[in-house]
C-alpha cells in the first residue's frame, strides 16, 4: 500500500474536527439545522487552513446517505462520503479552477448543472482557486449563480479574493478563514504524533508550529519531513539541521550581545548563524520575532498568553527583556522590518545586517542633533542615551557615580549641579523664573517632543506640594499627550530633582488663552512651512556643513 502523508492521513472529517475556524464551522452547522444552507459560498484564506476541507465536509453533510436529510454529523462510511474523502462522488464535483479556467470548461458545467443528481440530493461544485477563471469564465459563471437549480450548490475557495469579480462575490456567501494559532497547530502536531507513536520532545512543537505560519497543512508536511530523517527522539536541533530553522539559541546570544552593547560579540554572532548557512533574510526574521517576544514580555510579563514560547524560552526572554526598554525594541522592530527588504535585494546583504545590528549595539554612543550643536559650539558633551530608561531620581545634593568614559575604570567624583534660581524655595515665582531652563533639562532628558507639548504650558500655581500648569485653550491636545504614556510621571520625577523636593503635577486648562512666554514656539500653519523652517534652521545649517550631508528626508516626531 502506497505511503499517505500526514496532511491526508489527518485532514477533518467532520465540523468537530475542525481546526482554528470554529465560528466558520459554527455557522454552517446552524445554517444545516436551519435549512438555510446557501446556493453558493466563497471560502477565502491563506494557503492550508481549511478551505477545502470545510468545502468537502459541508458537501459529506448535504449528501450522507446515512441520514434522512442534511445533517450536521455526516456518518463518513457510507459510499457517499467515503467517495467524498477520495474526490471521486459523481455528484460531487471538484474542479480546479487554475487548469479549467475557459469559457468553454464553464459552458459544460452549465449543461450539466440541469440534471439532477444520480443518487444525492444535491449536485455540489467545489471549484479550488477560482480566482484563475478568467474574466470571460466568470461571466459565463453569473446567471447560473443567480438562479440556480434547486438541487445545486456551487462552493468556491480562493486564497486571492480581490481577482474574484464584484457581481462573483454578491451572489456568494464570504467566509474568511483566519490563520490557525500556534497554539492550535502544535496541539495537533502532538496529536498526530502521538496516533503514530513517535517520540519527540516538548521543545520541538512549538518551534516546529511557528515555522508553520498558520497554516495547518504547512505543519503536517514539515513534522512529515521530520519524520522521514529517521531520526528519534525528534527535537529541535533537528529543525536546524534538516529545514533551515536558525537555532534559537544563537538567536538570544545574538540578542543579548545587542543588549550588552558588546560590537565584537554582534559580530561573532552573526558569523554563527550564517556559518550554519542561515540566511541574511532569515536572521533578520528571526529577530522580528524574537523582540516581539521581549516587547510582549516588557509589556505584559512573562506569563502572558500572546507568548508562544516553553518554560525555558519564557525565562530566557525575561532575562533579555530587562536589557532592553519597549521604546528600544519597538525602534528595533521597525528597522529590521525596512531593513528585510534592503537586505533581501542588495548585493551586499551581509554588510547591511551588520551594519544595522552594530546601529542597535552602539545606540548608545550615537549622538543626536543637540549634542552635536552643542559639541560644535565647544559646550560639554550632553549625556548618552541608555537603552534601559529609567525614573530620575529625587534625591538632591551632590552625588558621586562612575564615570565610565575614563580608561582603566578608575572612579571619579562626579557633582550634581545645585537647581538654580532658588526654585528649590517652593516659591511660584522662582518656578517660573526658572521654567526656561527647566524646560531646556526636559528637552535633554525626556526628548524634545515631551518639551514641545510643555512649551504651551506655564506654571500658575504651587501649593501643598502640587505644582499646577495650565495650558491653553488650544493646546487641549498637548494637555491630553503630557497626560498619557507615562508622560506625566517622568517630568513629575525630573522636576522633583530638578527643585530638589518632593511635588505632584497637576495639569489644568485656562479659562482664557494665556499671554504667549518667550519660550512657547509659534507652530507653522501648514507642513510644507514647517519644513521649510526647518530647513532655514541655523543650527540645521551648521549641522549640515559641519557633516558636509545633505537632507534626505524629513520625519515629524
Amino acid at each position: 500500500m502506497s505511503y499517505t502523508v500526514l496532511a491526508r492521513k489527518y485532514r477533518s472529517q467532520t465540523f468537530d474536527d475542525v481546526i482554528g475556524q470554529d465560528p466558520i464551522s459554527q455557522t454552517l452547522r446552524n445554517a444545516i439545522k436551519t435549512g438555510r444552507v446557501a446556493h453558493a459560498y466563497l471560502f477565502t484564506g491563506t494557503r492550508g487552513v481549511g478551505k477545502t476541507t470545510v468545502a468537502r465536509i459541508l458537501a459529506k453533510a448535504l449528501n450522507c446517505l446515512a441520514a434522512d436529510g442534511p445533517t450536521t454529523t455526516p456518518c463518513c462510511k457510507c459510499n457517499s462520503c467515503v467517495c467524498v474523502n477520495s474526490g471521486e462522488d459523481i455528484d460531487v464535483i471538484e474542479i480546479d479552477g487554475a487548469t479549467n479556467n475557459g469559457v468553454d470548461q464553464v459552458r459544460e458545467l452549465r449543461q450539466n448543472a440541469i440534471y439532477r443528481p444520480a443518487r444525492a440530493r444535491f449536485k455540489i461544485y467545489i471549484i479550488d482557486e477560482v480566482h484563475m477563471l478568467s474574466t470571460g469564465a466568470f461571466n459565463a459563471l453569473l446567471k447560473i449563480l443567480e438562479e440556480p437549480p434547486d438541487h445545486v450548490k456551487f462552493i468556491f475557495a480562493t486564497t486571492e479574493p480581490n481577482k474574484v469579480i464584484a457581481t462573483i462575490q454578491s451572489r456568494c456567501q464570504r467566509f474568511d478563514f483566519s490563520n490557525i494559532g500556534p497554539a492550535a497547530i502544535a496541539g495537533q502536531l502532538k496529536s498526530v504524533l502521538d496516533q503514530e507513536k513517535i517520540n519527540y520532545d516538548e521543545d520541538l512543537v512549538l518551534p516546529l508550529a511557528r515555522m508553520a505560519n498558520g497554516s495547518m497543512r504547512d505543519g503536517l508536511s514539515l513534522l512529515d519531513r521530520l519524520i522521514s530523517t529517521g531520526a528519534e527522539p525528534l527535537n529541535a536541533a533537528l529543525l536546524e539541521q534538516f529545514l533551515g530553522c536558525p537555532n534559537s539559541e544563537k538567536i538570544w546570544n545574538l540578542i543579548e550581545q545587542i543588549g550588552g552593547s558588546n560590537a565584537a560579540g554582534t559580530l561573532d554572532a552573526i558569523e554563527n548563524l550564517i556559518g550554519t548557512g542561515v540566511s541574511e533574510v532569515q536572521i533578520v526574521d528571526s529577530l522580528i520575532d524574537y523582540m516581539r517576544d521581549l516587547m510582549v514580555v516588557k509589556s505584559m510579563g512573562t506569563d502572558s498568553e500572546l507568548l508562544i514560547l516553553t518554560e525555558r524560552q519564557r525565562n530566557r526572554a525575561g532575562e533579555l527583556a530587562e536589557k532592553f526598554d519597549i521604546a528600544a525594541l519597538i525602534y528595533n522592530i521597525a528597522t529590521l522590518e525596512k531593513l528585510r527588504w534592503a537586505v533581501k535585494n542588495s548585493d551586499s546583504s551581509r554588510a547591511l545586517l551588520e551594519a544595522s545590528l552594530l546601529r542597535f549595539a552602539l545606540s548608545e554612543h550615537f549622538l543626536n542633533v543637540d549634542e552635536l550643536l552643542s559639541q560644535s559650539k565647544g559646550g560639554p558633551a550632553a549625556d548618552v542615551k541608555k537603552k534601559v530608561v529609567t525614573s530620575p531620581r529625587t534625591e538632591p545634593a551632590a552625588t558621586v557615580r562612575r564615570n565610565e568614559e575614563e580608561p582603566g575604570g578608575d572612579e571619579l567624583p562626579f557633582i550634581a549641579q545645585e537647581p538654580r534660581g532658588g526654585a528649590g524655595s517652593g516659591d511660584i515665582q522662582s518656578i517660573i523664573d526658572d521654567w526656561p531652563d527647566i524646560l531646556g533639562l526636559i528637552k535633554s532628558k525626556l526628548g524634545p517632543g515631551t518639551a514641545g507639548l510643555l512649551s504651551s504650558a506655564v506654571p500658575s500655581q504651587f501649593e501643598d506640594g502640587v505644582l499646577t500648569l495650565e495650558f491653553g485653550q488650544a493646546a487641549r491636545m498637548h494637555k491630553k499627550m503630557c497626560e498619557s504614556n507615562g508622560r506625566m510621571e517622568q517630568i513629575e520625577a525630573l522636576l522633583a530633582e530638578r527643585l530638589s523636593m518632593q511635588l505632584r503635577l497637576k495639569f489644568s486648562t485656562a479659562a482664557h488663552e494665556p499671554p504667549q512666554t518667550d519660550t512657547q514656539v509659534n507652530q507653522p500653519a501648514t507642513l510644507s512651512q514647517k519644513r521649510n523652517d526647518l530647513v532655514n534652521d541655523p543650527a540645521v545649517k551648521m549641522v549640515l556643513m559641519g557633516l558636509d550631508a545633505t537632507i534626505t528626508g524629513i520625519e515629524e516626531d
